[in-house]
């Protein structure tokens, strides 16, 4: 393997030029470390936790109304205390230095032309939507949520909560009511805001009956205020009140946000970040993995659903400004993307593994007609991008970067992903984040080189989450993260650490399904299709199958007499649609004699899977373990569908 050559390499000016450089010189000047390479920067940022991230909260400046005791006071997984005692916020962070003519949004939409907002814009509506949050009674730790696009008032909205302490909370507009209120209700929001419907596709689709649903679901709601976006009435304009923007200095760990991760069974899970972890990641990621420039404009396609929203709106943290888009990547074509890259003059252009397969298949040709002579670096995240998805980008694209990245919403970043300074090897993920201790282990916990394993981290991070709402005894947080190997995070990721330090992720271990970066557990597709009377039982598969973000069937038991036609199929389909999001939608639905389940009555998602991928049967499921294992017979005989 180490003699396979890289598809690219970084030009020594650019090597000297980045901002992970200029860190090493710095520390080479303030703190008397120096850095063979980056692999020795790595192996240090992992096992001197104290002195790492110390050290960054020193290279950026962490501006703090009352300083921190130590970095760790304690050092346990779970229960990781970070910078005890100090007092900041993140919002003063992402305002602080930026001048008003300066441009800080730039953004575009199916439903809106391209345009910018500068930042006193930005700050003057940050300003007076705090203001009307406090005005209707919110005050730190009151939770606002959002049923928003990825549009500029959502970006304010969200700065103008963090700004009061108050905790935010988001879903695209295209998620199904069920799915929204399945995530929202468990936080009991006083405020919510939303808008009248979006575009998507070219076809304009209304929410103003769904925004009644969930106020009429979620009881704790006071005031909700809605944006006419799609030019009805709506009361947006009561929410913004005159008041200069201030900032309450809040806790470290105080509560930022709260995303969703779904897990197999139950309520998706609402993972809780603090102000002060995610302030330090989102600092450490942009500028050090993803070598964010001023006069940067960074853009990543995603929806307010997914934490790559939460990641792009920390770009405004940076020097650079923000590009967000808010609609379909294939309206008219497949070549909307591209044509925004030219227009706005995107440097690091931030997409998923399909869409990049996508333009591929379709014969994009990203250059014909357009200037992309801005453009410096390719992202892609979601799902693992095959090694002909990288020649593509070189072969369509030139002499750029292309960083594939890995993490998750649990950490709201990255484990494995750029390194502009090292070179790119074709179908690998460049190396392990700083910070990130990430291992690759067998089922007893031994670590592996040059094998597929679990991905699990054996030290903390900051931004991991400070507890999962609702989840009192933590007993929710240990299982999701902590059962299989005690005191280290075991993520769900299957991946393989290389022997010159690169990373191949193989997609999901368990059984969360990760369409578009916005995962979803498999219990919301259950509850959606087995709502259909003709269907008595379900179990889904997210299968691996290249050029695709992942293959999910869904298999289904019928009730006796009833069979499978076009009809049935529709439904089912259009239900999920419904009920959780137009992405998670089966590719395929079978229906089968039954589904196997353990004796306590589980389903084997994951051993299914892994049957289907051609594993050995008996290696992967007890058959002494279940209820009915010759239900697991039909799955062993379609042993290695995968295409």
């Amino acid at each position: 393997m180490s003699d396979i050559a890289p598809i690219w390499r970084p030009a020594p000016a650019a090597i000297e030029g980045s901002e992970l450089t200029r860190y090493q010189r710095w520390l080479e000047v303030t703190h008397e470390r120096t850095f063979a390479d980056y692999q020795a920067l790595w192996e240090w940022s992992t096992t001197d936790l104290d002195g790492f991230w110390g050290s960054l909260w020193e290279y950026f400046e962490i501006s703090a109304s009352v300083p921190y005791e130590r970095v760790l006071g304690r050092r346990s997984m779970p229960g990781a205390e970070w910078f005890p005692g100090a007092e900041l916020s993140y919002a003063e962070h992402v305002f602080r230095g930026k001048h008003d003519d300066d441009v800080a949004i730039v953004h575009a939409s199916e439903t809106r032309p391209l345009a910018e907002l500068r930042w006193g814009e930005l700050r003057a509506l940050t300003g007076q939507i705090a203001a009307g949050l406090r005005a209707n009674g919110v005050r730190r730790g009151d939770r606002v949520v959002a049923y928003m696009p990825n549009i500029p008032e959502t970006a304010a909205a969200f700065l103008a909560c963090a700004s009061i302490g108050a905790v935010w909370s988001s879903c695209s507009p295209d998620f199904g009511v069920r799915s929204v209120i399945d995530r929202f209700a468990q936080i009991e929001p006083k405020i919510l805001l939303a808008v009248d419907g979006y575009t998507y596709g070219g076809k304009a689709i209304d929410r103003s009956a769904d925004i009644g649903a969930l106020q009429a679901a979620m009881p704790s709601l006071e005031r909700t205020f809605v944006l006419p976006y799609l030019g009805s009435d709506g009361n947006w304009d009561d929410l913004l009140q005159p008041g200069d923007l201030t900032f309450e200095q809040l806790p470290f760990d105080h509560p930022l946000w709260v995303l969703y991760s779904s897990g197999t069974t139950g309520l998706p899970k609402a993972i809780v970040h603090g102000q002060g972890g995610i302030l330090l990641e989102h600092l450490k990621k942009l500028h050090l993995h993803m070598d964010v420039k001023p006069g940067d404009r960074l853009f990543w396609f995603t929806t307010t659903g997914w934490m790559m929203w939460n990641l792009l709106v920390g770009g405004l943290l940076t020097n650079a400004a923000i590009v967000l888009y808010d609609g379909s990547p294939g309206q008219p074509d497949l070549n909307r993307l591209w044509d925004l890259a030219a227009d706005a003059g995107i440097t690091s252009f931030g997409t998923s593994a399909a869409y990049i397969s996508a333009c591929m298949k379709a014969e994009i040709e990203p250059h014909a007609g357009r200037d992309l002579s801005w453009l410096r670096s390719v992202g892609s995240t979601g799902s693992p991008l095959p090694p002909d998805g990288f020649r593509w980008v070189y072969d369509s694209l030139g002499d750029v970067w292309l960083f594939s990245t890995s993490g998750g919403t649990d950490v709201c970043s990255a484990f494995v992903g750029g390194v502009p300074t090292l070179p790119v090897y074709e179908g690998e993920l460049q190396a392990r984040a700083l910070g990130a201790k990430v291992e690759s282990f067998d089922e007893q916990g031994n670590a592996l080189v040059g094998r597929v394993g679990e991905l699990v981290l054996t030290e903390p991070l900051p931004s991991m989450p400070l507890y999962l709402w609702g989840d009192e005894d933590r007993s929710r947080y240990h299982e999701s993260y902590f059962s299989m190997f005690p005191g280290i995070w075991r993520h769900g990721d299957w991946i393989e650490l290389t022997a010159r330090g690169t990373a191949i992720i193989y997609g999901r271990s368990d059984s969360t399904i990760n369409r578009g970066g916005v995962r979803m557990g498999t219990s919301e597709l259950y509850s959606a299709a087995l709502a259909i009377p003709e269907i008595v039982d379900a179990l889904a598969v997210d299968l691996p199958r290249a050029g695709t973000p992942g293959w999910l069937v869904l298999y289904v038991v019928l009730r006796e007499g009833v069979h499978l036609d076009d009809a049935l199929t529709d439904g089912i389909k259009a239900r999920i649609r419904a009920d959780c999001s137009p992405r998670h939608v089966p590719d395929e639905i079978t229906a089968v004699p039954a589904v196997p389940r353990t004796l306590s009555g589980k389903l084997l998602e994951v051993p299914v899977k892994r049957i289907l991928m051609g594993a050995d049967p008996e290696t992967v499921a007890s058959r002494d373990s279940l209820a009915n294992p010759e239900a697991l017979d039909w799955f062993v005989s379609r042993r290695s569908t995968v295409g």
